[in-house]
C-alpha cells in the first residue's frame, strides 16, 4: 500500500508531493524507485519540517502510536484500515487529532470507486426511491487469503484484527456509506471451514439501520478455487422506486418502471497490481480528498469517526456471533 500511494502521488494527484519514507523492510526500495529520501525511523519521518501531512500504511498494531506521534508534532494523517483494533485507541486517536487540530482521514477507498460513488450519486436524486434493503458480499478465495496471510505476518497476531477485520472493515464501510445512516443493532454468525487453520474467515450478519433500512452481509475469504460471479465486492439495493445492482470491479445497473439499465461499467483492472492506472483511480480520488482537505482546511469526506464506526461493526459482528445474540449499539 506504501507503494499505491506512493504511485498516486508521483503521478496522479496535485498540491502534493513526495517527500520520504520510513519504516519496514521494503521503504528503502521505495524510496530509490521514487527519488526521495528515506529516513531510518518514523519519528525521524514525521519530525522533518519539509513534511506536513503523512500516510500510515502499517499493520492496524501501531496505528495508534504512529497517529499520535504525528499529531504531536501538528501532522496531518491518512491511516489505512481496519484504523485500530478496539474503539479505545480509535477513541485517542481522533481526540489527539482533534487536540492537535490536524486532520484525520481514513482510508475506505471503495467509496471513491466509480461503480459506488456513481450508486450514492443515483441514491442522493432519489432515483430508487427510500431503501428498504441492501445485499452486500465479499468473496475471495481461500488462496489469495493465505497468500496474504503469508505475506502479511500481522494478520495472526492477536494483538490486531486480522484478516477478519481486514476484509470487514472495508465491507461494513461501504454498507453504511450506501446507506446513508447508522447501525443500531447487529446480529451475526462468524465461523471458518476447511482446514487451513484460519479463524474468523467467514460472516453473514444482518444490521439494522436508524434510518429504517436493513441489511445482510456475507463476507468470505476463503471460497474454493474461485467465486461467484460478481461477488469480489458485490452490492443489491432495493428502494422502493427501484432497484440498483452493483458490482464494485463491473456494472451498475438500475431498474425502474422502464426495466433493466446499465449505467456505468468499471473498466477493466489488476486489482493486485499497485501501478494499474484503473486500479489507482480510487486511490488516486481519495488521496486528493485528502490533499483538499488540507489545503482548504476542512473536514474530509471520510473521517476518524467513519474508521471507528467500521471498527464498532466488527467487534459488535464478534461479539454477536460469539454470544449468539444480536448486539444494540445505539439507543
Amino acid at each position: 500500500m506504501g507503494r499505491t500511494y506512493s504511485e498516486c502521488l508521483a503521478k496522479y494527484t496535485h498540491g502534493a508531493r513526495l517527500v520520504a519514507a520510513a519504516g519496514g523492510k521494503r521503504s528503502s526500495q521505495l524510496a530509490e524507485d521514487y527519488d526521495i529520501e528515506h529516513e531510518e525511523t518514523v519519528e525521524s519521518l514525521i519530525d522533518r519540517g519539509d513534511v506536513n501531512a503523512v500516510v500510515i500504511t502499517s499493520p492496524e498494531q501501531v496505528h495508534k502510536e504512529q497517529v499520535l506521534m504525528a499529531a504531536a508534532v501538528g501532522k496531518h494523517v491518512l491511516v489505512e484500515k481496519p484504523m485500530a483494533p478496539d474503539l479505545a485507541q480509535c477513541d485517542a486517536m481522533i481526540e489527539g487529532c482533534a487536540q492537535a487540530r490536524v486532520k484525520l482521514m481514513q482510508v475506505k477507498h471503495w467509496r471513491f470507486r466509480g461503480v459506488f460513488k456513481k450508486a450514492r450519486e443515483i441514491l442522493n436524486e432519489g432515483r430508487i426511491g427510500k431503501i428498504g434493503q441492501l445485499i452486500n458480499v465479499c468473496h475471495v478465495p481461500i488462496e489469495v487469503s493465505l497468500h496474504e496471510i503469508e505475506t502479511r505476518p500481522f494478520y495472526l497476531d492477536p494483538a490486531g484484527g486480522g484478516m477478519y477485520m481486514g476484509l470487514c472493515s472495508h465491507t461494513f464501510d461501504l454498507i453504511r456509506f450506501l446507506i446513508g445512516g447508522e447501525a443500531t443493532s447487529i446480529f451475526g454468525n462468524i465461523q471458518s471451514f476447511g482446514d487451513h487453520q484460519v479463524s474468523d474467515l467467514s460472516i453473514i450478519a444482518q444490521l439494522s439501520f436508524d434510518n429504517s433500512a436493513v441489511a445482510q452481509m456475507w463476507v468470505s475469504g476463503e471460497m474454493p478455487g474461485n467465486t461467484f460471479p460478481g461477488t469480489r465486492m458485490g452490492v443489491q439495493i432495493m428502494g422502493d422506486k427501484g432497484l440498483l445492482d452493483l458490482d464494485g470491479l463491473g456494472k451498475l445497473n438500475i431498474s425502474t418502471n422502464k426495466g433493466w439499465e446499465t449505467i456505468w461499467e468499471q473498466p477493466a483492472l489488476t486489482i493486485t497490481n499497485p501501478a494499474d492506472p484503473v486500479r489507482l483511480e480510487a486511490y488516486s480520488a481519495m488521496m486528493q480528498e485528502y490533499i483538499d482537505a488540507i489545503l482548504e482546511d476542512r473536514e474530509p469526506s471520510v473521517t476518524g469517526k467513519d474508521g471507528r464506526a467500521a471498527v464498532e461493526l466488527c467487534l459488535a459482528g464478534l461479539q454477536s456471533s460469539r454470544e449468539e445474540i444480536p448486539i444494540q449499539l445505539r439507543s
